[in-house]
């Protein structure tokens, strides 16, 4: 199965090389928030290896502490398309909103909530962490379904 998506003008595209769409989680904290102009940000944890991109891209680098995060962006219109991060190796988190049929992603988490807009409420059910999730519950969370 192919998985596509792109950026909002339509010059950057890509593919994922996954059985199903992947699980999505809502970041809450405030880096997100500006880095979306919204409430959070859904993104998607994936093999940095299944993803395909074809298009302009440009990279940003962002080093916090011991940790650098490569951004990319298309190079037309400067969407945020998907990041790296050196702590994770090998892993691509997609901005679920640029995925083609993004209407049919289930969210699984909810992570800083601290953080989160007061008008915004979780559905009751959903795992969520007031700040980041200890890594092996996050990981069941997302993968459950």
């Amino acid at each position: 199965m192919t998985i596509t998506g792109g950026c909002r003008c339509g010059a950057c595209r890509y593919e994922l090389a996954l059985d199903a769409p992947p699980p999505v989680y809502a970041c809450h904290c405030h880096m997100c928030q500006r880095a979306s102009g919204s409430a959070f940000s859904v993104q998607a944890l994936v093999p940095e290896a299944s993803l395909t991109v074809t298009g302009p891209i440009v990279v940003h680098e962002i080093t916090t502490g011991d940790r650098t995060s490569i951004q990319r962006f298309c190079g037309t219109c400067h969407a945020r398309v998907y990041n790296t991060n050196t702590r994770r190796p090998g892993i691509a988190v997609v901005r679920a909103g640029t995925l083609d049929r993004s209407e049919e992603l289930e969210c699984r988490a909810h992570i800083f909530t601290d953080y989160r807009q007061r008008w915004v409420t979780i559905p009751e059910g959903v795992p969520q962490w007031p700040e980041m999730a200890p890594l092996a519950e996050f990981a069941a969370a997302l993968t459950q379904g």
